[in-house]
């Protein structure tokens, strides 16, 4: 009797396997989901690095146009810009200037 049981699969035996075919197929298709993914991670590189590179085109392309069609009011805003530094220049040097006299007068003053 003990052998013909053990040579029967039991209702417990069958459903092992069934579980462990039910794995198999679940991780092959993770497996196949994760190399999907990789796949699209190196296509997505690619894409940003073109998308990069076309940016930066187009960019250059647009600071030309600008160029060629303001090239009158880049010099003057650059001019702009120097008689503002410039005027800049001439306040620290005057408040340089003021706050040396104010120092050695107050060190004057605690001397005596």
């Amino acid at each position: 009797m003990q052998s013909s049981t053990s040579s029967a699969p039991t209702s417990a035996t069958q459903t092992k396997e069934r579980l462990y075919a039910q794995l198999a197929a679940s991780l092959g298709r993770t497996a196949r989901a994760i190399s999907q993914t990789a796949d699209l991670c190196e296509q997505l590189q690619v894409d940003l690095h073109a998308m990069r590179v076309f940016a930066g085109l187009d960019a250059a392309k647009f600071m030309t146009v600008a160029a060629s069609l303001n090239p009158e009011s880049e010099e003057e805003e650059y001019e702009q810009q120097q008689q503002q530094r410039e005027g800049e220049e001439e306040n620290v040097s005057e408040d340089r200037k003021r706050a040396q006299p104010q120092k050695s007068t107050s060190t004057s003053k605690d001397k005596q």
